[in-house]
């Protein structure tokens, strides 16, 4: 109980900081940037705070919790194997050709890490679109066949 009265004081405290910030640009004059550019600096500063901290406790805790229960980490890493084999895989595959834009402009030069980067990039998305879609495929033929 003592745990959930902190949280809420600690959650309340952020928001009212936010809140604090966020109030300080209503009455900012658009036009002047240079104000504004002041007012709002602290504001974005802030906010990536926030985001950097919550992603360092979710990891956190969810590294934590993989360590307390040894089959779940067992699966995470078989996972994680499974992720870097298919990734070797895809780097395997992939070229090192020219990357072209929309607009037919060159982003990466043949034969640039750049351009290797990218193309395994694509292979992979594609292996796990595969897998991923043929998982559909055989939970929907599974559910077709029970009923």
């Amino acid at each position: 109980m003592k745990n959930n009265r902190l949280i809420t004081i600690v959650v309340a405290f952020l928001s009212l900081v936010g809140i604090v910030l966020f109030v300080r640009t209503l009455g900012i004059d658009e036009d002047n940037v240079q104000e504004l550019s002041g007012v709002v600096g602290p504001l974005v500063t802030y906010s990536l705070i926030l985001l950097g901290l919550t992603v360092l406790v979710t990891v956190l805790a969810s590294v934590w919790s993989l360590f307390k229960n040894p089959a779940a980490l067992k699966k995470a890493a078989a996972g994680l194997g499974a992720v870097v084999v298919l990734f070797i895989i895809a780097s395997v595959f992939s070229g090192d050709g020219q990357v072209i834009d929309a607009n037919n402009e060159v982003i990466a030069k043949a034969g640039s890490s750049v351009s290797k980067n990218t193309s395994t990039g694509i292979y992979l998305s594609m292996i796990l679109i595969l897998i991923a879609g043929g998982f559909f495929v055989w939970d929907l033929l599974k559910g077709l066949v029970k009923s």
